[in-house]
């Protein structure tokens, strides 16, 4: 079943755009790689933060659906992304988005100022928040504990109802487990991750409810892929890679 999108000016050049700086490969891909990401979740007249955002491709295609006002997360620091930075601001110089803010700091040195919002995004972003507790949350209480307390602070930046999305690849991979480089994803560094059980069950404990877990497939291959792919077992034998949602009760 082919996902269709609004025909609106503003997305049609947001997409154009990010074509032609090099974000993604392909728009229709893109397209649905957006919808898929947000179905359900409504951006118009929201606030959004977009934790680990990079360049801000997700952060803009917000604001392109009219949200309220767009907080973009990337530290330009140790273990970021080389360039992440003037890339945002290439983009916002040619889309002009004024609602979409840039901060080059990581989620923990990030200070609101009695600011709450209405959508979270961590698009594979979460292992990054401290890689090393990340490595370690199955067997030590201290690593557990830094995450809880980011997940505190999540829940803090979050109202009754804000929608949390969070993807990334698992920990647990077929060619993991042969010591041998995975094809689909030959730079995922599978021990540096967690199963989603893992994360929903962290945040729960700070007031996150209704997990709403889904396996990614391969954007070329659209709907059908999904259909066909996107489930527990076959994704062990591809990327491993799953998105979902939960809500602040």
């Amino acid at each position: 079943m082919k996902i269709e999108m609004p025909t609106d000016p503003n997305l049609e050049n947001y997409l154009s755009v990010v074509i032609k700086q090099g974000l993604y490969p392909n728009k229709g891909n893109l397209r649905f790689h957006l919808k898929t990401l947000f179905k359900n979740i409504p951006l118009e007249n929201r606030r959004v933060l977009d934790i680990g955002g990079g360049s801000g491709l997700h952060s803009f295609y917000a604001a392109c659906m009219e949200a309220k006002e767009v907080l973009c997360l990337e530290p330009e620091t140790e273990g970021s992304r080389s360039g992440m930075g003037a890339r945002f601001r290439k983009l916002s110089e040619i889309l002009g988005y004024d609602q979409v803010k840039f901060e080059p700091v990581t989620f923990q040195a990030f200070k609101p100022v009695d600011k709450q919002f209405d959508i979270i995004l961590l698009h594979n972003s979460i292992n990054h928040l401290d890689e090393t507790a990340c490595i370690n949350l199955l067997n030590s209480e201290e690593s557990k504990t830094i995450y809880l307390n980011m997940f505190s602070k999540l829940s803090s930046l979050s109202r009754s109802g804000t929608k949390l999305i969070v993807c990334d690849c698992s920990r647990y991979n077929f060619f993991a487990s042969l010591r041998i480089a995975n094809p689909f994803a030959p730079t995922i560094e599978w021990h540096k991750h967690q199963a989603p059980e893992i994360w929903v069950t962290l945040l729960s404990q700070v007031g996150f409810v209704n997990p709403k877990v889904k396996w990614t497939a391969f954007n070329t291959l659209r709907s059908p892929g999904r259909v066909l792919l996107g489930n527990k077992l076959l994704s062990y034998f591809l990327r491993s890679h799953f998105c979902f949602t939960m809500e602040k009760s």
